[in-house]
């Protein structure tokens, strides 16, 4: 596997991460009645996963001009 598409794979898994921990948070607070706070938090991860699923993006891209289309 290229060092890029690693890197990208490795940029993924952080901001899934991330994103389940704002998922966390944003449960907590809902479950505590912040609601307004359990937005904020879900908005967050909704944006992790969202970066997440650009860098798998461009791991696939990177595979692709490594390996080419076969």
């Amino acid at each position: 596997m290229s060092k890029k598409a690693a890197d990208h794979h490795k940029q993924s898994a952080e901001h899934h991460t991330h994103a389940a921990r704002h998922h966390n948070e944003a449960a907590k607070h809902h479950e505590g009645g912040h609601y307004e706070k359990a937005a904020h938090h879900a908005h967050t991860a909704r944006a992790h996963a969202l970066h997440a699923m650009r860098h798998s993006e461009e791991a696939a891209k990177a595979h692709m001009e490594e390996h080419g289309k076969k």
